[in-house]
């Protein structure tokens, strides 16, 4: 793992400054909630550093039974996670963040949350079900692209929607600051002449 990766164990905040190489994580490093008073899990920290300019950063909230996250890669610029089915397969939805995103020919629908938009794009519909959903926001976009195998398209297209969350930024933020009785930023202000 990069130098560069700050792990503070005592506070349980991930930082990630600068980190050249994906990092892989566990699949509970995701949690919209770290425990019932607890705020966002490490990887959620990590997925706001990799893109910095994301005003929304991913989560999940909830995984049905028969789903499991099965890999996790964060990097700088992108951050990305899969979701395997029993039925629909592996790999069966993929989630990335990244700072922009290309929605030509997608239609857009309306959104649940504001300041973000949503867009789908639909590219196959039988044998299987294949396409992929768009949340466009400030400085990002969360794609979420899904390729389902079975018959029965309600559960994976329910994941989709409800099992994958969006935390502000500011949340995030605000998270890291209170771990770390304000010693850390989420976003370390730069030193005079370059990177922090």
């Amino acid at each position: 793992m990069n130098s560069r990766l700050l792990l503070l164990a005592a506070t349980g905040v991930v930082l990630l400054t600068g980190c050249a190489e994906p990092v892989s994580l566990g699949s509970d490093e995701l949690a919209c909630r770290n425990g019932e008073e607890a705020g966002p899990a490490n990887g959620v920290v990590l997925m706001a550093q990799a893109v910095e300019t994301a005003s929304w950063v991913p989560c999940l909230d909830t995984v049905p039974l028969g789903w499991h996250m099965s890999d996790v890669q964060i990097g700088d610029g992108s951050g990305r996670f899969w979701l395997d089915s029993d039925r629909d397969g592996v790999r069966a939805i993929e989630v990335a963040l990244t700072a922009s995103c290309a929605t030509r020919d997608a239609t857009e629908i309306p959104s649940d949350r504001d300041g973000v938009r949503r867009l789908e794009r639909i590219g196959e519909v039988t044998p299987g079900y294949r396409g992929t959903r768009f949340y466009v926001f400030d400085g990002g976009c969360l794609t979420v692209h899904f390729q389902i195998a079975g018959d029965d398209r309600a559960e994976p297209l329910a994941v989709a929607t409800e099992g994958i969350d969006l935390l502000r930024r500011t949340d995030v933020e605000q998270h890291v600051h209170e771990e770390t009785d304000g010693r850390l930023q989420l976003d370390p202000v730069p030193a005079e002449g370059g990177r922090p």
